[in-house]
Parts: C-alpha cells; structure tokens; sequence
C-alpha cells in the first residue's frame, strides 16, 4: 500500500482498534480463475499462541473458498472513516488560492495464508463470537443460544470457516495531516457542519 510517511500508522494497538470497530471487511485473493474479493465480517483474536488471527466464516456456496482452501495468501482489507474534503474548508486557500479537492480515509490491510475449517463446533464459535461482538451494546443483545438449536446446526450445515494468521498489517491515517493547522481547523468544521458526530472529524483532530 502507497504510504506517505505523514499518513503511515504501524502501531499495532492502533491498527487492531479500526479492525474491532470496523470488522466488515473485503476478502481478496488470487487463484485458478483469477482476482476474487469478497466482504466478510471478521473477528480479531490477539495474542493466540503468540501470533494475531483473523477469524470469518463464507458461505460453501461462495466459488473464493476453492482458492482458499489452496492456502494462497490472502488479502484482508478494512475501511475506517472516509470523507471528501472540499478545497473551500481551508481558510488559507484565500491566501494563494492554491488549493485542490482531496479524499481522506483510514485503511487497514492485513496479510496471510488462510486455512479453511468445517468443524461444526468451531463454526458454532465463531459465529457466536462475531454475534457476541456485534449485540454487546445492545439494551436487549440477541444470542445465538436463542435461537432453536436444530435451526442453528441447520445452517452451520451450510457455511465453512476461515482463520488467517496475519503475517503483516499496514495502516494508512489520511487525515490531513499535511495541512497546516488552520486549514485542519477549517476540515473539521466543515465535516461537523454536514454531521455533527462525523467520525473523520474526530480522526482529524486526533491525527493532529
């Protein structure tokens, strides 16, 4: 990934923070039949005999899982916050007018050589720990105990699961942080005044 060094995140506590809060990710590999990318919810498991594992599970109907069953490396890409960022936000634009339209965003990619897994009971965790990672704030959380057990084991029946021991991570913070730090200012009122609660807003200001 194209890393500048003012937008380049290694931290890996940092990294693993965008990955919890934003687990919907795209699945990408390369087998017989070309490029294929999926999006998959995963779960992240740090500290798992000493390595970081990524966890999901894929439909047996889905054509990637032959290439994944190959043992190929994997790529695993999760999006963060993301806004475009209008040139009129920068107040010292009125200095020279040298100003132009941007994009920032936060990535996270991650590498490994995946291994596919049909043991119901693994498949049962997993699922429960993605469902368990997702309702935990909820008032009333579902759990996938409430459902009839015979319905569950059912659709187990159907799915294969996925866990990749991340080789590497790369995290890209594009939040302007080239800008200096009026024009930052100018980004973040500018995105509040589109959505107060803006996520990139909030990235900006931490960024700086």
């Amino acid at each position: 990934m194209y890393q500048p060094p003012a937008f380049r995140e290694d931290r890996l506590e940092i990294l693993c923070d965008l990955i919890r809060a934003h687990p919907l990710a795209t699945l990408v590999t390369h087998g017989a039949s070309g490029l294929a990318a999926n999006l998959a919810p995963f779960t992240l498991v740090t500290g798992h005999n000493g390595a970081n594992l990524l966890r999901a599970h894929l439909a047996k109907a889905n054509d990637q899982l032959a290439d994944l069953r190959q043992g190929c490396e994997a790529l695993v890409i999760f999006q963060g916050p993301q806004a475009y960022i209008s040139p009129s936000w920068y107040p010292r634009k009125k200095e020279d007018g040298k100003a132009v339209p941007t994009w920032n965003y936060i990535v996270v990619q991650a590498w490994g050589r995946p291994r596919v897994i049909d043991e119901p009971a693994w498949l049962l965790a997993q699922v429960d720990a993605l469902t368990t990672q997702q309702e935990r704030d909820r008032a009333e959380p579902w759990s996938v105990g409430d459902a009839p057990e015979s319905y569950i084991a059912g659709l187990i029946k159907g799915i294969a699961g996925l866990e990749i021991p991340i080789d590497r991570m790369e995290g890209k913070w594009k939040a302007s942080q080239n800008q200096p730090a009026l024009n930052r200012a100018g980004v973040v009122a500018g995105l509040r005044r589109l959505d107060p609660t803006s996520s990139m807003a909030a990235a900006i200001e931490q960024a700086g």
